[in-house]
């Protein structure tokens, strides 16, 4: 038997089976979460014109230190029609249009003002040109604004927007059938007696893929029997993912690796080098991926943020589909390392990172109150406080 993958290597060997989906095109409204397919480049300039930075008066500089004749107004949306001529100044709003001939806006706080007339009593901008927004200040029309592969939030919709952009080229969001089995498994909560548990890795998996523009069926939970999981898998229907929870193990009862293979499926790697989660398993069907997830709900947790939201983020174009580990500092001291890379539960409050006592592999209420994952390389010394560590925040809330 092989022996388990190094977490790198399973996750190289995963992202290389997933066939790119279909692209179609969005309102840029309908966009959010999605990642470009293609660069964003700008279809216009903005601002197209000088606009004004601040409610004041556009003047030329070379008629300071004053005084002026104010002789209109140029407003947002409505500008000033004529140019500015020698000791003339223009009222201006903030985002309103520079008017010709104008070079500087004085704020209003620094003028007074009586019927036409305008004296300067505060300090002039310097540079002259301060409160005033350049024409192509933000982009230029052809800039290329965000790279392919970009996910596109609230920022990144206004910025599409204000390139000119209706609609925006993105991958069709996969279909993910999310299947939890398992004997031991109640599927009602409030009626759960003590040979078993309730099922709660479907609903958890189901809401961390909805974290990502995805759509989402939940089966199960499914009977310990080939024909109720073969049943199942014939049920996912198109899925572009099937992911289970539990089987995947070496137990009598853990029938995932038997029901795939009647199903048609082929294993393409089991158990991966890494603590919880070692039973992890991937297989293929044809374009189906499957994503075989621990039962254990931590370990479930665990590896579905290591493994199946980089599918899925691969799936749907992002540039960089894998976690990216900041560095935090550990608030008290780690033992040593285990034989197998651990993914300690914990929380960090934007510096320092505190590991949960409670690290057993069915331990929720470790996890509810995580938000992140210290990453311990097998054989890790022990580590004094203050140790600088690799940390993974997971995507779930978590409490201090």
């Amino acid at each position: 038997m092989a022996p388990p993958l190094p977490l790198e290597e399973a996750q190289a060997r995963l992202l290389a089976l997933a066939a790119p989906l279909d692209i179609e095109r969005v309102p840029v409204g309908e966009a959010l979460g999605r990642f470009l397919t293609e660069p964003l480049v700008a279809r216009r300039t903005q601002p197209s014109a000088d606009h004004s930075a601040m409610d004041g008066y556009a003047m030329r500089t070379g008629d300071l230190p004053g005084p002026w004749r104010v002789i209109g107004e140029s407003a947002a949306g409505h500008p000033f029609a004529g140019a500015l001529g020698a000791g003339e100044a223009v009222r201006i709003s903030t985002g309103a249009l520079m008017p010709a001939g104008a070079d500087m806006v004085l704020m209003q706080e620094d003028a007074t003002r009586e019927g036409d007339n305008l004296t300067l009593t505060g300090t002039p901008p310097s540079p002259p040109n301060k409160h005033i927004r350049r024409c192509a200040m933000d982009f230029a029309d052809g800039a290329e604004l965000l790279p392919a592969g970009t996910r596109l939030g609230p920022a990144q919709l206004a910025l599409a927007i204000s390139a000119g952009h209706n609609f925006l080229a993105v991958r069709r969001r996969p279909r993910v059938v999310v299947i939890d089995s398992g004997d031991e498994l109640a599927r009602d909560p409030s009626a759960c007696p003590p040979h078993q548990i309730p099922a709660s890795n479907g609903v958890m998996l189901a809401a961390l893929v909805q974290s990502l523009p995805c759509e989402v069926t939940r089966l199960g939970p499914v009977a310990d029997s080939l024909d109720a999981l073969a049943e199942a898998f014939a049920n996912a229907g198109d899925a572009d993912v099937i992911v289970t929870s539990g089987g995947v193990s070496v137990g009598d009862h853990d029938l995932i690796r038997p029901a795939l293979a009647e199903w048609g499926a082929e294993l393409d790697f089991w158990k991966v080098a890494i603590k919880p989660g070692k039973p992890l398993l991937v297989a293929r069907r044809g374009p189906r991926l499957v994503v075989g997830l621990p039962g254990n709900p931590v370990s479930s947790m665990v590896t579905a943020c290591l493994f199946l939201l980089p599918l899925l983020r691969e799936l749907l174009g992002a540039r960089q589909p894998l976690p990216r580990a900041i560095t935090a500092v550990l608030d008290h001291p780690l033992g040593p390392g285990g034989d197998r890379r651990e993914f300690l539960r914990g929380y960090w409050d934007g510096a320092r990172v505190t590991s949960r006592v409670n690290q057993d592999s069915g331990a929720l209420g470790a996890l509810a109150a995580s938000n992140a994952l210290i990453d311990r390389p097998a054989g890790a010394p022990a580590a004094a406080a203050g140790t600088a560590v690799p940390v993974y925040l997971l995507e779930s809330g978590g409490t201090a």
